[in-house]
């Protein structure tokens, strides 16, 4: 069996970011993307244990 992980990162640079997420998710244009690409990801487990997507991980460098 072949894995393949997608990796992603984010940085929030706003005010409020529940609210903004909530904008977000609100936006039929993301809906739209979302609808297209849930179905092509598979949360880890301990994602899925928290009924979440996305695993977080620890940061191993940083650069500025």
């Amino acid at each position: 069996m072949v894995n393949f992980f997608f990796f992603s990162y984010f940085e929030y640079a706003g005010q409020n970011i529940k609210l903004d997420m909530q904008k977000m998710a609100s936006d039929p244009e993301t809906q739209r993307w979302w609808k297209e690409t849930d179905p092509c990801q598979q949360p880890l487990s301990d994602a899925q244990e928290k009924g979440e997507i996305w695993s977080g991980m620890t940061e191993v460098f940083h650069t500025d």
